[in-house]
């Protein structure tokens, strides 16, 4: 009966997920408040973008989107810094801080189901 039990387990751990990602959306603003609408990404978007631009230090420019592709990256100009944060899980674009949407939880989560699914693919 435990083998049945991790076997059904290593099988739903190694299927895709049914459903679109979900991220949330916004342009233009000034208050992440302002940047809470969550929606249904198309089938070909792979992570949920938040790009924010800060101003001299006075202020701060967010915009989240679904995305097909996502390169995180920060560039400091002389009268401001824009950060790009990439993630790819439902509504983990939450934050405009332009942080990567990431913890250890789901990073140990995501590892211990690639070397279940890579020791089922091999035969234990």
């Amino acid at each position: 009966m435990k083998a049945f039990l991790v076997i059904l387990l290593a099988a739903v751990l190694c299927t895709e997920p049914g459903g679109s990602l979900r991220c949330y959306t916004c342009t233009a603003q000034l208050s992440n408040s302002n940047c809470q609408t969550a929606v249904m990404c198309a089938n070909n978007s792979q992570a949920c973008k938040t790009n924010v631009i800060n101003v001299v230090g006075l202020f701060s420019v967010i915009n989240k989107e679904c995305s097909a592709s996502c390169e995180s990256s920060f560039q400091d100009f002389t009268v401001g810094k824009q950060n790009v944060s990439c993630c790819s899980t439902d509504l983990c674009n939450r934050s405009g801080a332009g942080s990567v949407g990431s913890s250890y939880a789901t990073m140990a989560a995501g590892l211990t189901a690639s070397i279940l699914c890579v020791l089922l693919r091999n035969g234990l």
